[in-house]
């Protein structure tokens, strides 16, 4: 079955997350990848451990951002290496870098360089502040940006309490948004092609995608004044929203509006809270938080997870287990939905990375190819993407361009 992406050639200038997962998520739908990789090394990434798989080079971290592609070596800071990707621009639909802002232009290989081989080109550039701005030269890590964009100061236990202080998330989440910011502005321009026949320059970067997910705490203070309290697990705004201990184990319980409360209050045993006027309205619970709170977590400690999971599940009260990796592999639903799934390493084994979250009924993600080695494709690439010969790649692999 052909991919919903099938045809699309797409040359992936990328290292380390946002950009590669964007490829990534391309290849999944069905797009031919060609990762240009720095001769021997390869991606940054791929270093990037301890874990690495058993007996690779390759960390763990790189194989769940790097299936469906082809790995090629070009030293495009080479005068030959920069024409060879020239000549594979001239038969793609799409390129992704994420260099610093001007680095490919030294090489002649930015957007309005690569425009004159191909008007048909979408340039997708991924960086830390964007192609412009007095930002635009800085190294721009997930980190930072989650600094910057003020998620740090809303995640995390408030000051003066145990392990209180800003957090960045657990994950680079800033990277990944971006990832798929970029995949939806590639889509988008796309289908303007379509209809102009016409490509286009795109300019996502972390900051910005940072930005525009802290959406109620950057609208708290634009429209109305205030700071986001950092609140740990708690919701600022939804009680109960947050962690709970059963006798066992802790799990996780979400209350957003009053018609879900009296159904908790009724499935732990206590109807006579959804009528307490400190506990009947959203806002009623949230100025008395602490009297709520103090109830439900001596109650809970009654009863094993398992139990009160059961009650509340019938109940229809959104809630579930905290879980480790281990969990969740083991998870029946996991299961049931194919989530984990195992993809072939270069160096002969086979790999275990999570499925694509995208579920198309006509054109399915699919895992066409597993983890490349770095310039593992270099011969088939270059005949394909960039029309060369056998004596042509050879002469360039003499030559240490290859």
């Amino acid at each position: 079955m052909a991919g919903a992406l099938d045809g699309l050639r797409v040359i992936d200038l990328t290292r380390v997350v946002a950009g590669p997962l964007c490829a990534q998520m391309l290849g999944d739908l069905g797009a031919d990848i060609a990762k240009v990789e720095r001769r021997g090394d390869g991606d940054d990434l791929r270093a990037l451990g301890p874990p690495f798989v058993p007996g690779t080079e390759d960390s763990a971290y790189f194989v769940t951002l790097n299936r469906n592609k082809r790995s090629v070596s070009v030293d495009f800071a080479k005068p030959e290496g920069a024409a060879i990707l020239k000549r594979m621009v001239a038969n793609a639909d799409v390129l992704i870098e994420n260099f610093r802002p001007g680095t490919l232009a030294r090489y002649g290989l930015g957007y309005d360089d690569l425009r004159a081989v191909n008007p048909r080109l979408i340039y997708c550039s991924v960086s830390g502040f964007g192609q412009s701005g007095p930002y635009a030269g800085r190294s721009g890590y997930d980190f930072v940006a989650q600094a910057m964009t003020g998620l740090m100061e809303v995640t995390g236990e408030a000051d003066g309490t145990p392990g209180g202080g800003p957090q960045r998330v657990g994950v680079p989440v800033a990277d990944m948004f971006t990832g798929f910011a970029a995949a939806v502005s590639i889509l988008a321009a796309l289908r303007h092609r379509d209809a102009t026949g016409e490509g286009q320059a795109i300019d996502v970067n972390l900051f910005e995608t940072m930005a525009s997910l802290m959406q109620a705490p950057m609208s708290s203070w634009l429209n109305a004044g205030r700071i986001f309290p950092r609140s740990g697990n708690d919701s600022p705004v939804a009680v109960p929203y947050g962690v709970f201990e059963g006798s066992d184990a802790k799990f996780v319980i979400g209350v957003l509006n009053d018609r879900e409360f009296v159904r908790l209050a009724d499935a732990l045993g206590h109807p006579e809270w959804s009528d307490d006027p400190r506990f009947k309205r959203a806002r009623d619970r949230a100025e008395h938080r602490a009297a709520l709170l103090d109830r439900m977590r001596t109650l809970l400690k009654t009863r094993p997870r398992a139990e009160w999971l059961a009650r509340l599940e019938d109940a229809k009260i959104t809630s579930g287990p905290i879980n480790t990796a281990q969990d969740f592999e083991a998870d029946p639903h996991v299961a049931a939905r194919g989530s984990i799934v195992e993809i072939p390493h270069h160096a002969g084994r086979t790999v275990r990375v999570v499925a694509s979250p995208l579920h198309l009924s006509a054109t399915p993600a699919e895992y066409r190819h597993g983890i490349p080695a770095p310039g593992g494709d270099t011969d088939a690439v270059l005949a394909e993407f960039a029309g060369m010969t056998t004596e042509e790649i050879a002469s360039a692999r003499q030559s240490g361009v290859v």
